[in-house]
């Protein structure tokens, strides 16, 4: 049995060879198909590398071609609504409508689960107000900084142009132009995509320095200089870590280095490139904060930040101190979670290494606030966020704005086939295949861009105003209430420990906070107890 289709493609190939002998017209063609079967079989039968083939020549086959389609059919067969993996239908199909600008309500109720542990909800006010016509704005500059940015409450989040295609790089940047929403290049640097439509962008600098790159892979200040004064450039980002994939490196092989992509990262065609796990502009905290005051300096004033995934709670205070110490702030900071989305990573580092965005955001918060220095610096959220709701909770928890990726994914047409490694994006999205990319026409998913931002700022707003408030900035954790067990519910302010303001500089409390506070110090990554 394990040779039936062998078998079955050998005789198909005989009986059609003396057919077509007599009727060459009819039965040719059959027996050509038939006698490519059989040399397919045979290949399978005495070829070494795959042993499934070599005892089920041909079968085998079919195992491949379900893998390759198992996420289409997992995703639009066997899944529920409400299965994430890792985002659900519902919440892709929402999406979808809003970038189309379709009707989005929900008929009939929730298809959640209200009595699950883990469900969360936004307490509503019986004095609820009308939203706020106009979307609010984010005003981000601290006091060392002379071209403050007014930002959105949702903006693109990091993207490479090389790990997304270019035209999807230029409808995110379209659409965002339209819409008044900033637009993240990733570490790649800015491409010429970025600045076809003029959308405001702001530049991340990885640990690769791209677009400010030495021959040596060190930062170049002077080219760095040079690129900021770009006036559609609004503010600068540190990358330390990324959520997906936090304390990893990369390597860009040379084949993959195109004319393109080396104009927008400085680095030569075909040349193979690292991204080191760490930076070499700087070695400690105060060092870092020293490269952040250069940064701002070179940039003229604009404002200047960094993103990172919270991993050693006290190495992130270490920075807090590093701040105190040289009186020099970063302008924002953003936490990605470790629910971010990446185009590749390990399975080890996907699934266990980084901290989610929640734990993430609110530690880095509590910092800030025990330290006061929160009043100083800005917070944004990024990781898995795609509605109104996401949003407002998020900013309950201390974030002042969000930032989506996957999110305005789905609105430029991705139907999360999880291929985005491979090239063979089946959409366009990400993929630098020219042929695949022509499936993403710019204008049209430039307006879904748009429109996705604009219906779900105005979720955000309606959320806000049903809790009796008038700005996101208003919310609280108090507001945030989730089932911890089937009988109890607690708000966010009973499930995490808020710090007052300046609390970790005189607190002689024994807590996590203080103990982590204890361990970091401004001249060094390393704790306290391990510094030489």
């Amino acid at each position: 049995m394990r040779y039936i289709a062998l078998i079955a493609a050998a005789v198909a190939t005989v009986l059609f060879g003396l057919a077509s002998w007599i009727l060459p017209r009819y039965f040719g063609l059959f027996f050509v198909i038939a006698a490519v079967f059989l040399i397919m079989g045979l290949r399978d039968l005495f070829q070494s590398e795959h042993s499934l083939l070599r005892n089920y020549p041909l079968l085998a086959h079919f195992r491949w071609f379900f893998e390759a389609v198992r996420p289409e059919i997992r995703q639009y067969l066997i899944e529920s609504d409400t299965e994430a993996a890792p985002f659900s239908r519902e919440s892709r199909s929402q999406v979808y409508a809003r970038a189309k600008g379709d009707n989005d309500s929900d008929p009939f109720g929730t298809e959640l689960n209200v009595y699950a542990e883990g469900h969360e909800w936004l307490v509503h006010s019986i004095a609820a107000r009308e939203p706020a016509e106009t979307p609010p704005r984010i005003l981000i500059g601290g006091p060392n900084c002379t071209q403050p940015y007014s930002a959105s409450t949702l903006n693109i989040s990091a993207m490479s142009f090389g790990s997304l295609s270019a035209n999807a790089i230029s409808a995110l940047n379209k659409g965002a132009a339209k819409g008044g929403f900033f637009h993240d290049t990733g570490e790649g640097s800015v491409s010429k995509y970025h600045r076809e439509h003029g959308g405001d962008l702001v530049w991340e600098l990885g640990s690769g320095y791209f677009g400010c790159r030495a021959k040596d892979g060190s930062f170049d200040r002077a080219q760095f200089v040079d690129n900021a004064a770009d006036d559609q450039i609004k503010m600068i980002e540190i990358k330390l870590s990324q959520g997906a994939k936090p304390g990893h490196g990369g390597v860009l092989p040379g084949a993959k280095v195109t004319p393109e992509i080396a104009e927008a990262r400085g680095i030569e065609v075909g040349q193979t490139c690292a991204s080191p796990p760490y930076h070499s502009a700087f070695s400690t905290p105060i060092e870092m904060m020293e490269f952040i005051a250069d940064l701002r300096e070179g940039a003229n004033g604009k404002p200047v930040g960094f993103k990172l995934c919270i991993g050693h709670g006290w190495q992130f205070m270490s920075l807090a101190k590093a701040m105190l110490k040289t009186g020099i702030t970063p302008d924002f900071i953003v936490i990605d979670g470790a629910e971010g989305g990446t185009g590749a990573a390990p399975l080890e580092l996907a699934d266990n290494v980084g901290t989610p965005l929640r734990e993430g955001l609110v530690w880095a918060h509590n910092t800030l606030v025990g330290a006061g220095l929160r009043e100083r610096i800005r917070l944004g959220a990024s990781g898995k966020i795609t509605s109104g709701f996401r949003m407002a909770s998020n900013m309950a928890l201390g974030a002042d704005w969000c930032n989506s990726a996957r999110g305005f994914m789905f609105a430029l047409g991705c139907v999360q086939s999880e291929s985005c490694h491979t090239d063979r994006c089946p959409v366009g999205v990400a993929t630098q295949n020219a042929w695949r990319q022509r499936a993403l026409v710019v204008p049209d998913k430039a307006e879904r861009v748009f429109h996705f931002h604009r219906a779900t700022v105005a979720a955000m707003q309606e959320v806000v105003a049903t809790v009796g408030l008038d700005h996101p900035g208003q919310l609280a954790p108090e507001h945030l209430c989730r089932r911890t067990h089937d009988s109890e519910i607690q708000t966010a302010d009973q499930v995490y420990r808020f710090l007052a303001t300046g609390e970790l500089l005189v607190s002689n409390r024994a807590g996590r906070y203080e103990a982590a506070w204890a361990r970091a110090q401004a001249a060094s990554f390393l704790p306290r107890s391990q510094a030489a």
